[in-house]
């Protein structure tokens, strides 16, 4: 089975409020996940990397054969790609993360989308953003990372 997956994140001030968004589809698009989460006061590099490392981990739940992962980031698809280097250590973990679950990926396809073809994980990043701001939503802590502080703000 072949899956698409959306991710995005977003944070109101650098470092702000922020969320994260993502949603899986199958071969026809039908919606399989969505993910919308508030995960604190973060940088939006250190949201857009959250938010794809979440979205990766449902949509890898789903043992699909190839995953087509589309972002809006530029920066986390040239670094995941080899192409930027991480400087920063507060990415660092992040980028580490999201390269050990992209060796466990059967075949994958990264790349970069316009801003205007990522707009439903943009809205789910946001509606989480609000969600936690109307006291709806707690924070979400991603799984496995809890100890390593350092990757909540990349500045």
């Amino acid at each position: 089975m072949k899956v698409i997956s959306f991710s995005d994140g977003a944070a109101r001030g650098n470092p702000g409020h922020a969320g994260i968004g993502g949603i899986v589809l199958d071969r026809d698009l039908n919606t399989l996940v969505t993910v919308s989460e508030y995960v604190g006061e973060r940088t939006n590099n250190v949201s857009e990397y959250l938010a794809f490392i979440v979205t990766l981990e449902r949509a890898m739940e789903l043992n699909p054969s190839h995953l087509d992962l589309r972002l809006d980031s530029e920066l986390l698809v040239r670094q995941l790609k080899g192409v930027y280097k991480v400087k920063n250590q507060g990415l660092a973990p992040l980028y580490k993360r999201s390269i050990e679950l992209l060796s466990k990926c059967n075949e994958y396809e990264l790349s970069h989308v316009p801003r205007e073809d990522n707009r439903e994980a943009d809205r789910l990043a946001n509606e989480a953003i609000d969600g936690f701001l109307e006291g709806e939503l707690s924070i979400y802590t991603v799984a496995g990372m809890e100890e390593q502080t350092s990757f909540f703000n990349d500045k």
